[in-house]
């Protein structure tokens, strides 16, 4: 397994990675979005940057955690709803024009891809730009409910922090006054229509993604860790078939044992440099 830190050598190896493998399952993580300005949740070791996400259970049974979750979000949330889309994203969304990709499954639920122009998209995790109740299905669109509930706390409204991954903040109050906004249909639970921890990947979203993959010739991942199972599971079921299961990150995955090929390097300058080597090639 070769693990080339310089760039143009890495991008020349992913090329030629790409060009014998045309049919490209591709795994993406928030690695992906850094350069967009959403922070990722894991250090090059894999370790947690920051507290670990909210669990599914914690979020439905406890009111307390719905507070500090929404409002946090009214700050975080701006990060992912300014972002822009990347170099990482518009490379991967060319080679996808170009015939090289099978599908891409993101962990990520900012909807970057689709907006960088990539069409065969499975949003693993979900998408965090709408919500809906858990009770009768209720559905509206996420900045919909943030302007509500800013308007029902205009104190928390006016506060700032650091942001955090996925929409979240880097604030710590008292949050025991914060109103959340129930549905107004049924006044049930309104949640993000997100994979929280805990939860499970809906059936049909999974079989998209493993048809997909057994049509593919080989699973490249990219900015991603592969830590949280629902992305790993592919590499282990790939590798089980014999396929070549490549990986691009600036640091270690759960994958590593599988892999036929890994570069730890800045993402978007070797996937331009690839990008330029198939050009070349054609």
């Amino acid at each position: 397994m070769k693990n080339p830190t310089d760039i143009e050598q890495a991008g020349e190896e992913l090329a030629a990675f790409i060009a014998g493998h045309p049919r490209l399952f591709i795994i993406t993580g928030a690695g992906v979005s850094t350069d967009s300005g959403i922070p990722d949740y894991r250090d090059a070791n894999g370790q947690w940057k920051c507290s670990p996400p909210v669990q599914h259970a914690d979020f439905m049974g406890n009111l307390h955690v719905r507070r500090r979750y929404w409002a946090r979000a009214l700050i975080g949330f701006k990060a992912l709803g300014s972002a822009q889309v990347g170099g990482s994203h518009r490379v991967l969304a060319e080679l996808e024009a170009r015939g090289f990709v099978e599908m891409l499954v993101t962990q990520n639920v900012d909807r970057l891809h689709q907006r960088a122009g990539s069409k065969r998209v499975v949003d693993l995790h979900g998408r965090a730009d709408t919500v809906s109740c858990m009770r009768c299905g209720y559905s509206m669109m996420r900045y919909a409910m943030h302007a509500e509930m800013a308007r029902m706390n205009p104190r928390f409204a006016a506060m700032d922090a650091a942001h955090a991954p996925d929409g979240d903040a880097d604030l710590e109050t008292d949050f025991s006054s914060f109103r959340v906004y129930d549905c107004p249909r049924c006044r049930g639970v309104m949640k993000p229509d997100v994979v929280y921890y805990g939860d499970v990947v809906p059936k049909a979203r999974r079989l998209e993604a493993e048809a997909a993959l057994a049509r593919s010739s080989a699973v490249l991942a990219v900015g991603t860790s592969l830590m949280v199972f629902s992305g790993y599971r592919f590499c282990r079921e790939a590798h089980a078939k014999g396929l070549p299961v490549a990986s691009l990150s600036l640091g270690v995955t759960r994958a590593d044992p599988l892999l036929s090929h890994q570069w730890r390097a800045p993402l978007t300058p070797v996937l331009a440099h690839a990008l330029e080597y198939l050009d070349r090639a054609s």
